[in-house]
């Protein structure tokens, strides 16, 4: 139950640090959000001026010759991934293909400049949309996994510590009470031997005591004097009268 402790314990403070850094990162990737929209909005705005400039130079919309002229897309994007405390979060990243220039003849008889322009502000815009997807699909997954860490590392600071500790502090408690048991056992143990070894001792002092008193008459006869008559003579024959 110490090792169950210890292991919890120890996956707290992993998870906790890993929660700190991936809710440190979610912070940097919402900052950077909020940046990318306002500049999306820009830059949407400076886009929109742009088309209106072309239709207006052009004399009418471009985008049937914008489609007949587009063979394949330029525009691409390629992702990867990027590793924050093992959670794989996407990047995406967006790049032109130069293969040929399909919009050469685009505004030739007026207007090229214009469609130039709208055609770098509009690669500006979709470049923007890209970093702003991928900021997107990485704050989403943050945002679930931080969840699942929170929730994880209150489930091992509230329940699972606690418990382990209580069951930790019983087992401990029990013990102590087994170890009393057994000392009171002892105790027991060893006052009745003291109790059976005096007894013994008094037995043994009573028996030779009593053997004592029992040889005691005899040598009192042994060592008793003669007996006298009555003139203080030795009495060493029957006297008759």
């Amino acid at each position: 139950m110490k090792s169950k402790l210890k292991g919890a314990q120890t996956g707290h403070d992993l998870l906790k640090r890993k929660s700190e850094a991936l809710t440190k990162r979610f912070r940097e990737i919402t900052r950077r959000i909020d940046e990318a929209k306002r500049k999306m909005g820009r830059v949407m705005q400076i886009a929109a001026f742009s088309l209106a400039e072309v239709t207006y130079a052009v004399g009418g919309d471009i985008g049937y010759q914008i489609q007949e002229s587009a063979k394949q897309a330029r525009f691409r994007v390629r992702s990867k991934q990027e590793n924050v405390s093992g959670v794989f979060l996407p990047q995406f990243e967006s790049y032109i293909e130069e293969s040929s220039n399909d919009f050469g003849l685009t505004g030739l008889g007026k207007g090229g400049q214009q469609v130039q322009r709208c055609r770098e502000t509009y690669a500006r815009a979709v470049e923007t949309l890209v970093e702003l997807a991928s900021l997107q699909t990485a704050f989403v997954i943050l945002d679930e996994v931080i969840k699942v860490v929170n929730r994880r590392v209150n489930a091992i600071e509230h329940v699972i510590i606690p418990r382990t500790e209580n069951t930790i502090k019983y087992i401990n408690s029990e013990l102590d009470e087994l170890d009393r048991e057994e000392f009171y056992r002892l105790k027991k143990v060893s006052g009745k031997k003291h109790r059976d070894a005096a007894a013994e001792e008094k037995e043994r002092q009573d028996k030779k005591q009593a053997l004592a008193e029992a040889n005691q008459p005899e040598k009192s006869m042994q060592d008793a004097p003669e007996t006298q008559d009555l003139f203080g003579e030795k009495e060493d024959e029957d006297v008759i009268f």
